[in-house]
């Protein structure tokens, strides 16, 4: 790490809002339910989004010329400066008010709630959570807020930490093989730039990581994507995710899922070795 950590300056952006406006159309409705592999688009005028698939729509756009070197728009407008290289989605928490419905008009306010550091195992960490509200007709469908998480590069040499063991007793599982077709595809329709889930060379060589990274917001989609499959008629009211250990296209995993009671699903998402890469819950309606 070259600068140093100035946890008072990035609390400066504790506060700072944002609103943007989109319109859910079907294109990219069509285009996610083929990137997994599905065939039941909600596509025409009326019919309800799945849950998350909201994150199709409010595509940051940013000037070919604004971009960072590690293809995200560059650190200190809406989000702080925060001068650490490795960034990832770490979670979120979400409320379902109201389904989003195709040809709907919609309006996303974000806002800055915390930034704070901890002291990993490996150095600082810093997590940024940003807090947005979703519109649709002036009424609130949506409500999110979005774990951020910076952290330095490891050291030369340095292990990987050891995986967490995920839980037994799955009623429900798919096997996921994260092509980097898959991967490329995920990336053009949320329009992410960010090098660790493309550049192969950039991810191993400047991250230091074994392979392509899997989206978090892809992988916590395949997991809400599973229980549909699994219970077609349920309404989603709330979904929340921790990303645990990186998912890397160089080997399959699986989603699975287990009903626990008549509102709550458990999901998670496993390596080839029996451990996490991220665990979910679901809360039906």
């Amino acid at each position: 790490m070259t600068t140093p950590l100035d946890i008072a300056a990035l609390s400066n952006w504790v506060g700072r809002s944002e609103t943007l406006t989109d319109q859910i159309t079907a294109v990219p409705v069509r285009a996610l339910s083929a990137t997994l592999d599905c065939d039941d688009a909600p596509d025409q005028l009326g019919q309800a989004i799945p849950p998350c698939w909201h994150w199709l729509y409010f595509l940051p756009t940013y000037r070919q010329s604004d971009i960072g070197p590690d293809g995200h728009g560059r650190r200190g407008g809406f989000l702080p400066p925060v001068p650490l290289p490795r960034r990832m989605w770490a979670g979120s928490q979400l409320q379902f008010h109201a389904p989003l419905l195709v040809g709907q008009a919609v309006e996303r306010t974000s806002r800055i709630a915390d930034v704070r550091i901890k002291e990993g195992r490996t150095g600082p960490l810093v997590f940024v959570n940003v807090d947005h509200e979703i519109r649709a007709d002036g009424n609130l469908v949506i409500s999110e807020r979005h774990d951020i998480v910076y952290r330095d590069l490891p050291a030369p040499g340095e292990p990987a930490p050891a995986g967490i063991p995920a839980p037994e007793g799955a009623q429900w599982t798919r096997t996921i093989t994260p092509t980097d077709v898959l991967l490329f595809r995920y990336s053009a329709l949320t329009f992410n730039g960010h090098r660790i889930h493309y550049d192969r060379r950039y991810v191993t060589e400047v991250e230091g990581y074994p392979g392509l990274i899997v989206h978090g917001p892809l992988i916590a989609t395949l997991l809400l994507d599973l229980l549909r499959s699994q219970l077609p008629t349920a309404t989603v009211s709330s979904f929340s995710f921790r990303a645990v250990q990186p998912a890397f296209d160089i080997a399959p995993f699986e989603v699975c899922g287990r009903q626990t009671d008549a509102q709550t699903v458990q999901l998670w998402a496993r390596n080839n070795d029996g451990h996490l890469h991220m665990q979910a819950t679901a809360t039906l309606s």
